[in-house]
């Protein structure tokens, strides 16, 4: 009873920040504010913002083929579709369970393409380990743009005393290698059973340091992260107070942006809050700068929704033959 009150908090609990974050900034808003931002919505330019949906798709169909480089080296053939459609439910569910939508994605493979569950999985972290690195290069770009502003920004989330980094980290290693000796002599089968399953992880973690064709790995992360930087890009186009970021701005409004994405599901409350704090430091306007992180949250996620919902309808239909 109280694993499953976990699960109910864990599930909620973000949900439940997304929508104070989305009554916050708009508790503070009068009548006159609400009609501007309608005004906004109902004039905006949307081929931008339409042409910022095309890339992001095209983003997510180059993370689905590149998926494949990090299963051949473990022996499996993973098909196109089947990759994109299980990318776009993993997308949705993320949206209802925070990073379940991994889950799902590695579960979906293991289904209709028979890949272990496990080495699915390990891949997927792989490929987390690749996008944590593109987006602290794009940090580090971000950073030679406008150095002081955006070090302020990331020293004031890092802890006062670094040494309290390393404690924590001793006390977890200790804590896990107690787990490691009490579980192994409790109960042995139970510990193969997680000991396979973390080799599997292992196995699939480091794929990408086995792989064949590294070098059209490496070009699919960056043309990702390419194209997420110009989806940002285009759909400020929509608005006539966004159409003229700096690229200091831009980089700023971007990795905010990315970061609030991982606060909540789907960064629900959290991006176009972030998004506006981000913008209103190179002179944006608060109206302005919230209305485009709302128009660009909201069409992104109407895209993944409805990607994602056609793609668990036509899994099973795709895989009928297995």
């Amino acid at each position: 009873m109280r694993k499953n009150y976990k699960k109910i908090i864990f599930t909620l609990l973000p949900i439940a920040l997304g929508v104070f974050l989305i009554w916050l900034p708009l508790s503070k808003l009068s009548s006159s504010d609400f009609v501007t931002i309608k005004n906004a919505f109902k004039n905006a330019n949307y081929y931008w913002i339409l042409l910022a949906l095309f890339l992001g798709f095209l983003s997510h169909a180059s993370r689905a083929y590149r998926w494949k480089y990090l299963l051949q080296p473990l022996g499996y053939k993973l098909s196109f579709i089947n990759s994109l459609l299980a990318v776009f439910a993993g997308y949705l569910v993320n949206f209802g369970i925070p990073r379940a939508g991994e889950i799902t994605r590695a579960a979906s493979i293991a289904k209709y393409e028979n890949i272990p569950f496990e080495k699915a999985f390990g891949t997927i972290v792989a490929e987390r380990i690749a996008d944590i690195f593109m987006l602290i290069l794009v940090i580090l770009l971000a950073l030679i743009f406008q150095f002081d502003l955006i070090w302020n920004l990331i020293t004031a989330k890092l802890p006062k005393n670094p040494f309290k980094i390393v404690q924590y980290f001793i006390v977890l290693m200790l804590v896990l290698l107690l787990c490691y000796a009490v579980l192994k002599k409790i109960s042995p089968s139970l510990f193969i059973k997680i000991k396979n399953f973390a080799r599997g992880l292992i196995e699939g973690g480091l794929s990408i340091l086995k792989m064949k064709h590294k070098v059209y790995f490496i070009a699919h992360t960056l043309f990702i992260w390419i194209l997420y930087v110009l989806t940002f890009y285009f759909a400020s186009f929509a608005l006539p107070e966004t159409s003229n970021l700096s690229i200091e701005a831009l980089f700023t409004g971007f990795i905010v942006g990315s970061l609030s994405i991982a606060a909540t599901n789907g960064g629900i409350g959290t991006y176009p809050l972030g998004v506006q704090q981000a913008l209103m430091l190179y002179g944006i306007s608060a109206l302005p700068a919230l209305t485009f992180g709302w128009i660009n949250w909201t069409s992104q996620t109407i895209g993944i929704i409805l990607f994602g919902a056609f793609s668990f309808f036509l899994l099973p239909i795709v895989n009928k033959s297995k």
